[in-house]
């Protein structure tokens, strides 16, 4: 289906002399990967639905095949066509976004991951470092457990990431780091996979890494890390999923997932639009603090997971919140010396 065919799928609502209605319909930019990716885009589309479902308000979620090279080009579309809220997943369209905004005064923008300026556009940060920092300290301890099976006795960790950026980076980070505060020589390999929606990489990319010592590996890679999952499954070893609570998909193999409530936001989002008090210019965070970010309950491994382990992940996340414990924020404060 062509862009414009997508756009133009929803009469619009307008206003003569005073721009959007209050039911003009909204949009939610899918990112790299996706629908059907398990984690990111699928999340974030379930509390868009739940928002538009509250509010009675029209909306869809638009997708392309290139979503970063035609990133300006699908918003601009989008404000043009009468969507009066704009949400993108898409890290890369912050920028274009930005440019954006002020040509389409009466339209309300939202991007995620990121700060961006302007009047109408709201920017939603998550604390992924912190969530990641406690999924860390949980990997860390698990590694060299002896009697689990499917753990060796050396401390390596692993994580496949899709692309090398902040946004990125600042769960990688915060998962080293995390480890590191368990074991400062703990090996924590990283490999980029370049994708979000390859699963067979991932899995592939996940096998090799086993086999050269990891018995845990974090995926923060969409799609991809499906693919992460389902080698652990196959070798006998063990994935932590991301974004959503993966747990599920590999029962036993999956130790634990870092959800990230981005379904809070995007429902948030569009109640408040829908409500007129929409918080352009403002910097939503969900953090621990606010649980925007945080540890699954484990249904499927707390059996393996030893009580002085969980105690120690709630003593970390005790202390983030209480501020005696910094995670390095990539995206706020560039790459740390251990990590460039």
């Amino acid at each position: 289906m062509t862009l414009s065919r997508i756009l133009g799928g929803i009469a619009m609502s307008l206003v003569a002399g005073t721009g959007f209605a209050a039911d003009a319909p909204a949009a939610l930019v899918v990112a790299q990967g996706g629908l059907g990716d398990g984690a990111w885009n699928d999340t974030a589309n379930a509390g868009f639905e739940a928002g538009i479902a509250v509010t009675g308000l029209e909306g869809r979620a638009i997708e392309s095949n290139d979503v970063v090279a035609q990133g300006e080009e699908i918003m601009r579309r989008a404000a043009d066509a009468g969507f009066g809220l704009v949400l993108s997943l898409e890290y890369a369209h912050g920028e274009g976004m930005e440019s954006l905004a002020p040509d389409y005064p009466d339209t309300k923008w939202a991007i995620f991951n990121q700060t961006r300026a302007g009047d109408n556009i709201a920017s939603v940060l998550f604390g992924e470092h912190q969530g990641s920092y406690l999924a860390g300290v949980l990997a860390a301890q698990m590694t060299t457990t002896e009697g689990v099976e499917g753990i060796n006795p050396e401390p390596i960790l692993g994580v496949i990431p899709a692309i090398k950026s902040p946004g990125i980076d600042k769960f990688v980070v915060g998962f080293i780091q995390g480890a590191q505060s368990v074991n400062p020589d703990i090996e924590v390999k990283v490999g980029y996979a370049e994708t979000f929606g390859d699963p067979t990489k991932g899995e592939q990319m996940a096998k090799a890494m086993f086999e050269s010592g990891a018995d845990i590996i974090y995926h923060v890679a969409g799609g991809t890390g499906l693919g992460v999952i389902a080698a652990a499954e196959a070798t006998g070893h063990y994935a932590i999923g991301v974004d959503t609570n993966q747990d599920g998909l590999a029962p036993g193999h999956v130790l634990t997932s870092m959800v990230k409530r981005v379904d809070v936001a995007t429902q948030q989002l569009v109640e408040h639009y829908a409500n007129d008090s929409y918080p352009g210019g403002q910097t939503l965070v969900f953090g621990l603090t606010e649980n925007g970010v945080g540890l699954t309950d484990m249904q499927y491994t707390k059996e393996i997971v030893p009580a002085e382990y969980m105690e120690a992940v709630e003593a970390a996340k005790a202390g983030i919140i209480a501020g005696d414990i910094d995670v390095w924020d990539v995206s706020a404060q560039g790459y740390p010396d251990f990590y460039q």
